[in-house]
């Protein structure tokens, strides 16, 4: 891989992982309700997660969806209905945990599993569109493996930061949503705009 290429999807991987979409939201919203230790495992099921899927998606499953591309358009209504569960999911937690305890006005509300994290990979529109453009735009065809692998380590190589950048905003929001209406709002705010990311999804049905 050339010193450009490489610069290239560096840079690509760098932008699409640290730009507002899917997981960041819920990471910055897990941070305010949660706090940084107890969103751990939601952190580390994105990143190994996502480097899995990419790892498989180089592999084979991008042959698959080109093969029969009725199954992205499936993925994708999946994907649709699982991520308006999660905004539902979210405005209506309105907790804030605070040294073990719950100012909550939900206290069944709990932070993302590390599974539940690597899972949800599989149906967020904006990974797909990161794996898929990464893996179109960054292999090469006489040195596929090595370049694709090349993807898969800078996907998770910018994982760490993002996560953690993204979870320590919402931690340092918690003093100013002590008060559980605030943070009803904040959950609120951030289910729209999780509802918000499916906007590039949604308008590929209505052209």
């Amino acid at each position: 891989m050339t010193t450009e290429l490489l610069t290239g999807l560096l840079v690509f991987t760098f932008v699409s992982s640290i730009t507002p979409g899917p997981n960041n939201v819920m990471l910055l919203a897990s941070g305010v309700n949660f706090g940084f230790w107890r969103t751990l495992p939601h952190m580390a099921g994105i990143t190994i997660g996502f480097g899995v899927m990419v790892l498989l998606a180089g592999l084979g499953a991008g042959h698959v969806f080109g093969r029969w591309p009725q199954l992205y358009g499936i993925l994708k209504i999946v994907s649709i209905v699982y991520m308006l569960w999660l905004a539902w999911q979210i405005a209506t937690a309105g907790t804030v945990v605070t040294d073990g305890r719950s100012t909550a006005l939900n206290a069944v509300a709990r932070p993302m599993t590390f599974l539940e994290a690597a899972l949800f990979q599989w149906v967020n529109p904006k990974g797909w569109t990161m794996c898929l453009g990464a893996i179109s735009a960054y292999t090469l065809p006489d040195r596929y493996i090595p370049s694709m692998l090349l993807v898969v380590a800078a996907f998770v190589g910018w994982s760490p930061l993002s996560v953690s950048l993204w979870t320590i905003f919402g931690v340092r929001l918690r003093g100013l949503l002590s008060d559980p209406r605030r943070v009803g709002i904040f959950n609120g705010v951030m289910a729209l705009s999780l509802v918000a990311s499916l906007w590039p999804v949604l308008s590929e049905y209505w052209r």
